[in-house]
């Protein structure tokens, strides 16, 4: 991974995480790093592909004013060498359901985001009485390749990290929706996505590209809410509907204006939307 140490070591404090209270869990296939926030109902929340729990710092911000919201580090993400002992996305779906038993919590309110709402879904079909509400973002029924997902995959998991690559940058654009005019915003989303080690984003992405729960989605039985940006360009048209239209009881809401990094480009109207749903999922 290149990247300079300036890069790297940028402070945003406008965008990260209030300092909340930071935990270490110790399952049985690792040790993992979560920190929580708030007071109140408990709130899951599951981070992307990449950056880990500090990239959802925005919107953590604002639903903590509701919730006990507590976010975690999941399998690989500070430890690359946990690739070494072979995992899929059933055993992340099993180590959140471990992560909730060590917090000791017998049912939650989820909310994932990206690939984060891939297991989120696995979860809520999987331990159906361990979910009160589910809230995804950015996520469909399957994964359909196409273009702009063949570049997701080529930029996340093979291509070089020069901090000034115009492709790089574009591609950011891409999961912004369009190109952004805050080069805070910018650069806070670079520098947490990349602390994620590009083996860690291949091993995941290339689950997500095997994903396709479209004949399980009546395992679900929570109250849903599905959040879409109406510029997320990695989540298709058809695999949107068959989400909602397969979720046994789902609220739709498209984000106007955002694209898939809608979580952090407009945290308030997403936090908003959480919060409302989850405190009147009728």
């Amino acid at each position: 991974m290149i990247a300079t140490t300036t890069w790297l070591t940028a402070n945003r404090p406008e965008f990260g995480m209030s300092q909340g209270r930071l935990g270490f869990a110790h399952l049985r296939h690792y040790t993992a790093e979560y920190r929580e926030l708030g007071d109140g109902p408990p709130l899951i929340v599951i981070p992307g592909l990449a950056g880990g729990y500090r990239l959802l710092g925005p919107v953590i911000n604002q639903l903590a004013k509701h919730f006990r919201v507590i976010s975690y580090h999941m399998r690989g993400e500070d430890d690359c060498f946990a690739l070494r002992r072979s995992f899929a996305m059933s055993d992340l779906v099993d180590d959140l359901e471990e992560f909730v038993d060590w917090l000791n919590i017998g049912s939650t309110s989820v909310f994932g985001v990206s690939f984060g709402g891939v297991i989120g879904l696995e979860f809520a079909a999987r331990y159906p009485e361990r979910v009160n509400q589910l809230v995804v973002q950015g996520v469909g029924a399957r994964f359909d390749p196409g273009l702009i997902q063949k570049i997701a995959g080529m930029v996340l998991t093979r291509f070089p990290l020069p901090t000034d690559s115009p492709f790089v940058n574009q591609f950011f654009n891409l999961l912004f929706g369009a190109k952004t005019n805050s080069k805070s915003l910018f650069h806070f989303v670079t520098k947490q996505c990349w602390r994620t080690d590009q083996s860690v984003m291949a091993h995941r992405f290339k689950m997500v590209e095997s994903f396709d729960m479209s004949e399980r989605l009546h395992r679900v039985q929570a109250p849903s809410l599905l959040l879409s940006g109406d510029r997320d360009l990695l989540v298709s048209s058809s695999s949107l509907e068959t989400l909602y239209l397969g979720l046994p009881e789902c609220r739709l809401v498209r984000l106007k204006g955002a694209g898939h990094l809608g979580f952090v480009s407009q945290p308030q109207r997403v936090a908003n939307e959480v919060s409302g749903f989850i405190q009147n999922p009728q």
